[in-house]
């Protein structure tokens, strides 16, 4: 299940990370191709540019490794839903199968 749903999210996340690096030009290289320059640091280039394009980097795939962890704790809780949600029906059905069985035995 993990790995069909690491699978399925890894194009979209790659897509998204790659079109917004396009529209950045070179990290920490000055203003971007974006149409915004990212803040006067970003815009100066240099050595405190490249500081702020790693930092602003690895925000972002912190914030990404949050929301795929509360994914993942998300779909394990419906899972577990589910699995008790099965138990009781199977519960259910037994209590009808015994009320079956004793309408056939009282004929």
């Amino acid at each position: 299940m993990a790995r069909l749903l690491r699978s399925s999210l890894r194009p979209y996340f790659t897509s998204q990370i790659r079109m917004s690096s396009d529209q950045l030009g070179e990290l920490g290289k000055g203003a971007g191709k974006g149409g915004g320059g990212g803040g006067s640091i970003r815009e100066a280039g240099g050595a405190f540019g490249k500081k702020e394009a790693a930092e602003e980097e690895r925000y972002f795939k912190q914030k990404e490794k949050e929301q795929l962890a509360a994914l993942r704790h998300h779909h394990q809780e419906e899972i577990e839903h589910h699995k008790k949600e099965i138990e009781r029906l199977q519960r259910e059905i037994d209590r009808h199968k015994g009320k079956i069985r004793k309408l056939k035995h009282d004929d």
